[in-house]
């Protein structure tokens, strides 16, 4: 049977005209829709503020404390704030890795490449995740801020990193790994979004120097935290 709503008019005690529906089922609609409403600015509210968190530091500037420092450094050094980070003679390559194991996080860095043929990234929860900086050895061109995953290539390409990068300057990225996804942006901007069905759900960030390269490549104001 199919419900109609009445509208029962009838004056007020000042004499005016007003309405109700017999039927509450509009009404309840009504609230429904506006609960639903609630939940979604609520939700909008905390994905906002998941990009809002406030960052620490987790490179001090003067030493290399919080991170696995390799056996025999001589890649990773610190000077005035800065990481430095070079080739050694044999060109084996290594990666410094974060003491802390993350799961959910945000990680930001300022960068600035070096001399040779930079191909450098961060390393999300294991060395199989990486988000490219500078030059895929693989492909003979810049990469910066696209997914690097062994046995996969380069599932997804960053957009406008030729506008957005700045050859002889500092950038900024930005890495957002929730799960299985990640966002990153360059110098303030968004260029990408990924699915990564082969993420781990915890593990250290790392930085790499990558191996049978003669290169140079600056790090500074290295700051992350968990969501």
């Amino acid at each position: 049977m199919k419900r109609t709503n009445k509208l029962i008019r009838e004056r007020d005690s000042l004499g005016n005209w007003k309405g109700s529906f017999e039927n509450s089922e509009l009404m309840k609609n009504v609230k429904l829709t506006t609960f639903l409403i609630a939940i979604l600015l609520m939700a909008g509210n905390s994905w906002a503020q998941n990009d809002n968190v406030k960052l620490k530091k987790i490179f001090n500037g003067k030493n290399l404390k919080g991170w696995d420092v390799p056996e025999n450094n001589i890649w990773w050094s610190v000077e005035k704030g800065i990481l430095k980070v070079k080739s050694g003679p044999n060109q084996t390559g290594t990666i410094l890795w974060t003491s802390k194991v993350y799961k959910d996080f945000i990680i930001q860095a300022d960068f600035l490449l070096g001399d040779g043929r930079v191909d450098s990234g961060i390393f999300i929860r294991d060395e199989k995740q990486q988000i490219q900086i500078g030059e895929s050895g693989s492909l003979k061109r810049d990469m910066t801020c696209s997914p690097y995953i062994p046995g996969k290539g380069y599932p997804a390409e960053a957009e406008g990193i030729a506008d957005l990068l700045k050859k002889d300057d500092w950038n900024t990225i930005k890495i957002k790994a929730v799960g299985k996804d990640y966002t990153i942006w360059l110098n303030g901007k968004q260029v990408l979004e990924f699915h990564s069905e082969d993420a781990l759900e915890e593990g250290k960030i790392g930085i790499q120097l990558h191996p049978n390269r003669d290169m140079t490549i600056d790090y500074k104001n290295i700051k992350a935290t968990e969501i």
